[in-house]
């Protein structure tokens, strides 16, 4: 496929949730395995740790040159996983945004569109696709966590598991000219191997670099069928390992500022687990950009990635209809 030359794989804006009720959710720990439920935990001592976590972040974001909007949580009702909102909402450069079917029932209340209202005092206007009827079909969709967009390409790649349903994949790129890429990826816990839950914990893609775990893809058909794609689209492909994923080296995302700087962003623990070599090839081509993240990576089950809702809509758009209930 040729690439669009009117889409870009990087933005420069970006759209975060401050948490009010971080904890660790029950209903998505089920089939995230990168999640970790202590027996006893302390709900306030949790929100304070991720606040500190989350403040530092956006502020290491913004002292970078990054415009980054941030909407403020509802105490009530509590949604422990606010902090992730790229897997409800997505954002798109011909003015139009999605709205997605969510595996778990305490996460369907993010989608508010009090949240949205910092962009829509800033002068953006988006139109709205409503995906979230396939939830009643019991087929879910979690945004650009299901799916790792070459934006540039118009390729989705997704894994297939109990948040993302092949159905709905297949139907996003029907709406939006994507290619799908549908494979699958497993990781293992305990001796038990299961599916990984979401696409972009083993896999990223920037600009001009690509980073995958092959290892956890299941089978040489599979593997050869991301690998081939990836190479057909000429990025440099980064291989990490299983361990280096499970420290979140696969979440992360390039942004740029608002200077045209292009930025990988990560938490700390994932540029930890990089070997030199592989962090030499990054930096051939994009500066790191880390923060930590533990309590958010050990309670929550996402990292940097995961936290970034990628704002590619034009600025401004006043013809464009709002975000409808």
């Amino acid at each position: 496929m040729e690439s669009n030359p009117i889409y870009h794989q990087v933005t420069d804006t970006i759209l975060m949730i401050r948490p009010a009720s971080f904890f660790g959710n029950g209903e998505t720990a089920v089939n995230n395995h990168f999640q970790q439920l202590a027996a006893e935990t302390n709900h306030q001592r949790l929100q304070r740790e991720a606040l500190k976590e989350f403040n530092d972040f956006v502020e290491l974001l913004e002292s970078a040159g990054v415009r980054v909007f941030v909407a403020n949580d509802r105490d009530f009702p509590a949604t422990p996983d606010s902090i992730f909102p790229n897997n409800w909402i997505t954002f798109h450069n011909n003015g139009n945004a999605v709205l997605y079917p969510m595996f778990a029932s305490n996460r369907r209340v993010e989608r508010d569109k009090g949240f949205l209202s910092v962009l829509i005092e800033a002068g953006y206007r988006w139109r709205v696709f409503d995906f979230t009827t396939l939830e009643k079909e019991n087929k879910f969709l979690e945004g650009t966590g299901s799916m790792v967009l070459d934006r540039i390409k118009s390729v989705a790649y997704a894994c297939i598991s109990d948040r993302t349903h092949p159905d709905a994949v297949k139907f996003f790129c029907k709406q939006f000219g994507y290619e799908p890429i549908i494979f699958e990826a497993q990781h293992e816990k305990k001796g038990t191997s299961f599916p990984i839950y979401h696409t972009n914990v083993m896999m990223s893609i920037g600009s001009k670099l690509a980073v995958v775990c092959t290892e956890s893809i299941v089978g040489k058909v599979d593997r050869d069928l991301v690998l081939n794609k990836l190479s057909d689209s000429r990025r440099e492909i980064i291989e990490i390992t299983v361990d280096q994923m499970n420290s979140f080296a696969g979440n992360m995302l390039e942004v740029q500022s608002t200077q045209g700087k292009s930025l990988m962003i990560m938490s700390a623990a994932a540029h930890q687990s990089l070997d030199k070599s592989q962090i030499n090839s990054i930096e051939k081509h994009t500066q790191i950009l880390s923060s930590p993240l533990n309590c958010i990576e050990t309670h929550g089950g996402g990292s940097a990635r995961c936290m970034l809702a990628e704002v590619f809509l034009p600025f401004p758009q006043t013809d464009s209809e709002q975000i409808q209930e």
